[in-house]
């Protein structure tokens, strides 16, 4: 008898355990300059991240499948969005190496946003809906060294059921220069949230790492200096317990995640000092 309730105690610990298990792996994009000169080609790859340490790292862990994208574009500075998941190639020899890419060819002035979006379900261990948004963002300038002022639309929402919207025009930054993001879920800000920034190279404490982690104040802000100049992923996770169905997948709960990556220069390549 003492061996069936040992049996029973074990089996029940397991089921509480199992929504720890639903870690999905988020995606983030990035690109390989964040100013580049109107005309030239911007590259912009698709990561897919470690889903240890709750995402607090910059550690890749396989690769997206290409069949798994299924929404990738740009917004233009005229708000019309392109396309480019077509033009997607994987760079990787083995199926869970290397990662995707793509080329993108400006043709306007003005701030770009690289976005992507999935809704799907996933399960490890315990069916969970997983709403996942990726963003960055790069401007094209006529003239490299004098991007102008009045360039506008970092700070554009484009609708992710959860996103990082920066309040910061990320074309005059470098270490030492507040970046300050937006976290809205559903349009609408997201107070008391964690938000991680990582550079690349580093790893985040368990727990909450007081020198690259803030909390959301009730206007869903958070801001971070950064110390160096290189990738910075920014990333935001909310939990939501409740069951439903989605495309005749049930799932116990929905994970929201929301990644935003920056590429921060050690000089601001529009300041003279």
């Amino acid at each position: 008898m003492f061996h069936l309730l040992l049996r029973g105690l074990k089996a029940t610990a397991i089921l509480v355990a199992l929504p720890c298990l639903s870690r999905a792996h988020d995606l983030w994009l990035q690109t390989n300059t964040p100013v580049v000169r109107t005309g030239d080609v911007v590259h912009i790859d698709c990561m897919l991240g470690n889903h240890g340490n709750d995402q607090r790292d910059f550690k890749l862990a396989g690769k997206a499948g290409i069949e798994t994208i299924k929404n990738l574009e740009v917004i233009l500075p005229d708000g019309r969005r392109k396309d480019i998941r077509a033009d997607l190639a994987d760079l990787g020899l083995a199926p869970k190496e290397g990662f995707l890419s793509t080329r993108f060819v400006t043709s306007k002035q003005g701030v770009h946003l690289v976005a992507h979006t999935s809704d799907r379900v996933v399960n490890h261990g315990t069916p969970v809906r997983s709403l996942r948004s990726a963003k960055c963002a790069f401007v094209a300038s006529d003239l490299l060294d004098k991007v102008p002022a009045e360039l506008k639309g970092f700070n554009r929402s484009i609708g992710h059921p959860l996103e990082l919207v920066p309040e910061t025009d990320l074309a005059r930054i470098g270490p030492g220069t507040p970046i300050t993001v937006r976290l809205l879920l559903d349009g609408k800000p997201a107070e008391g949230v964690k938000v991680s920034f990582i550079p690349r190279g580093v790893t985040l404490k368990e727990g909450t790492d007081p020198d690259y982690e803030r909390i959301t104040d009730k206007n869903g802000g958070a801001t971070f200096a950064p110390k160096v100049g290189t990738y910075h992923l920014i990333v935001a996770h909310i939990e939501k317990p409740g069951k439903g169905t989605l495309a005749g997948q049930d799932y116990e709960a929905t994970k929201y995640s929301a990644t935003l990556s920056v590429l921060v220069p050690q000089k601001c390549p529009c300041c003279d000092d």
